[in-house]
This record gives C-alpha cells, structure tokens and sequence, in this order.
C-alpha cells in the first residue's frame, strides 16, 4: 500500500514523464518552414504561386492565411469552394490538403491529397509566411 510520501512520488515521477514524452513529441513534429517550402515547389508550385495577384491554373497562395476561401482576387474559385464557408487557417488548410476533394466534394483542385501529416504542417508552416496575417 501506497504513503502520502510515496503517492507524491509516483504522481511526481509519472508528470515527469509525461511532460518528456509530450515535450519531445511537439519538438520531433513541430513545423518546418524550410521543408514546407521544398515540399511547396514539388508538389504545389505547378499549379500554385506564392506572389500575389500571380494566379496559375490554380490561386496564388499568398497572403490566403486567416482569409475566407475563395477569396483570392481574380481567379475563378468553384461554386463548392465558394460556398464552403471555410476560413484558411493552420486546421482548416491541414484538412483540406490531406483531401481536397473529401473536404470540399466539388472542388476544381485536381490534387489527389498529402497524406504525410508532417509534410502537410510544414506546407501549412510555409503558407502562413506567405501573409501578412499569420499569427
């Protein structure tokens, strides 16, 4: 049976633990702008630019960060996106790049999805630099 002294102990021990496991859970995936943006010039840059008002066969995506989508001046977004009501934050762009056409079924963008979690923060990471609004 457990002591006050020992109970203390083995709720002290098993914090500890658990702020090593999770501190160095966040440090091993926290973003990568770098990489983001290498993955960005592989697997985004054909269609996407990253200078504004530099539309291609897809919006640019500068300064999309905080903003409602669809909302990039002089590009012709699909109804679906559109009316999706989505605004582009960090969850929402995570959400959409692993599956574009399951989060907005009747999106124009051909892009079959990034299904690597870390690839897709370090794209988002690289996103956010592209805005003045990225908090």
């Amino acid at each position: 049976m457990l002591n006050k002294k020992n109970s203390r102990m083995a709720v002290a021990a098993l914090a500890l633990t658990l702020a090593l496991t999770l501190g160095g859970f966040g440090a091993a995936h926290a973003a990568n702008v770098a990489k983001g943006k290498s993955v960005f010039a592989a697997q985004c840059a054909a269609c996407h630019s990253a200078a504004a008002g530099q539309n291609g066969i897809g919006p640019s995506l500068a300064g999309i960060y905080g903003k409602p989508a669809a909302s990039t001046k002089g590009f012709m977004f699909s109804p679906a996106l559109k009316s999706s009501h989505i605004v582009w934050t960090s969850a929402a762009l995570d959400k959409f790049l692993a599956n574009p056409q399951a989060d907005v079924p009747g999106t124009k963008m051909p892009y079959m999805g990034m299904p690597n979690a870390k690839q897709r923060a370090d794209v988002v990471a690289y996103i956010k630099t592209l805005s003045t609004t990225a908090k």
